[in-house]
Formats: C-alpha cells, structure tokens, sequence
C-alpha cells in the first residue's frame, strides 16, 4: 500500500516549533538567501525525488518497501504527478521533495491515494470537490541523512541555520505545492495527515478541514482538503510573513 501521509517528518512533528515570524519580507529573504525550489522536471531531478523518497521512506521511517537496487522510491501514482525539490544552495545539494498527485480526467474518483483508504462517506464528502482541479499533495519529505552531508560540507554558521530550519524548508515545500497547484490548473488539495501535523499546520494559519473519521493507516490519520485560495487568504491575514514565502513574495498569489 501506497504511503499516503501529507508529511512524515524526518523529526516528530510535536517536536518542530512554528518558526519565529518577522514583521516584514525577511522570512522570504532568509528563505531565498539559503534555498531553492526547484520543478523536478528532467530525469535527473526526478530521480533525486525517488531517491530522496527512499530514504525518508525505506530508510529513515521504514514505511515503504523498495526492492530497487539504484536506490529509489516509486509507485503508480508517479505517472500522473509532478514533484519539486527543496536545494540547499550552499551545498547544491537536494534535502526535501513534495509529490502533487494530479486527478485523472477520465477516472476522478480513483485519481488519488486518498481514496483507497477513505471509507464510503468521506469519499462522498470528498466528491463535493471540483475533482478535475484537486490534487493530492503526497511525499512531502526532508531527509535527516541528506540535511547531515550539507551540514557536513558548510561553514558551522551555515550548518547550524540549516540544524535549524526545518519549519522553514516546510514552508519552502508548500510554496512548491502552491507553485504546482498554480501550473497545473489546481484549485483544491486532499491528503492524509497526521493529527498533529494538521494543528502545527493550523497555528501557522494552514487550515485543511477534515474529511470523514480518522484511519488507521501507520498509526491514526486524517483525510482532510483545502481550497487553495481560502489558505491563502487566511495565511495573509493571520501570518502575513509566512503568506510572503507560500507566495514567494505575491507572485504566485495571483492564481487564486
């Protein structure tokens, strides 16, 4: 079965504080002074998603099998998706990879991973979406293994903000969502959450409703949905400094 979790975070979620919030653009400034998200759209940089995947998912947390030999993690889903990557620019080195599973025209209701493990009702709260532009964010992943080689290879100033910044990277990997959202047409985004990820999501003024009762899927998990613009608008009025980075700066606010 498919590993469908929003984030499994290469640190437990209760444990990451929502990062301290400037008054002005320096949180998207610090962000693009250390990172980069880049579309992974060349071979290569599909492979370092897989690989990235693998170890986050196979190595790291044991949620998956991979009996690939080059090291990498894939499924079915992959062949209607688009990933992104987080990069570390000191190092020019990949830490982090999200996944936007796109709906399949002609099979919406079997487009997602989601939707194998919903249970009937959910499924027919989730069909209340515009199911042709939702998407699912899924492989939402940081890699500790790949965060300790930049460490290793930086200035202890820059290994230390790295050791650091895991909020930070996990605002850079939702601008990307919004980024994929944006090319691909995508207005609303399911997943499966922790419940705990879903509330430091919440007090960082991310809010996905709740789709339907738990499911037990590697410990308890919450389908849950979102319409883009609402995020976005909520984000802007309550945390304007993380809306700036989500956005990069407004660009891609435009969209919704």
């Amino acid at each position: 079965m498919n590993e469908l979790s929003f984030a499994q975070a290469s640190h437990p979620v209760k444990s990451v504080p929502v990062p301290c919030e400037p008054t002005d653009d320096t949180l998207l400034t610090r962000f693009n002074a250390h990172f980069e998200m880049q579309t992974a759209d060349t071979p290569e940089r599909i492979k370092m998603a897989h690989r990235i995947r693998h170890q986050v998912y196979c190595v790291e947390n044991l949620h998956e099998k991979s009996e690939k030999p080059d090291g990498v993690e894939t499924d079915d889903f992959d062949l209607h998706a688009v990933h992104s990557l987080l990069i570390y620019r000191a190092a020019q080195t990949a830490l982090g990879t999200v996944r936007l599973i796109l709906p399949l025209p002609n099979d919406l209701h079997r487009s997602f991973a989601v939707q194998r493990v919903m249970n009937e009702s959910a499924r027919r709260e989730l069909d209340k979406l515009p199911l042709h532009s939702t998407a699912e964010v899924s492989r939402f992943s940081i890699s500790r293994q790949f965060r300790r080689i930049a460490n290793d290879s930086g200035e202890p100033e820059e290994s230390a903000f790295v050791s650091n910044s895991g909020p930070l990277m996990r605002l850079g990997l939702i601008q990307a969502v919004i980024r994929m959202s944006t090319e691909a047409g995508i207005t609303h985004c399911c997943a499966l959450m922790e419940p705990t990820l879903l509330r430091m999501l919440a007090a960082m003024g991310i809010r996905f409703r709740p789709i339907g009762p738990l499911v037990e899927f590697r410990g308890l998990r919450q389908p849950c949905c979102c319409r883009i613009s609402d995020v976005l608008s909520t984000v802007r009025q309550q945390r304007p400094a993380f809306w700036s980075v989500l956005t990069d700066g407004g660009a891609l606010a435009s969209a919704f």
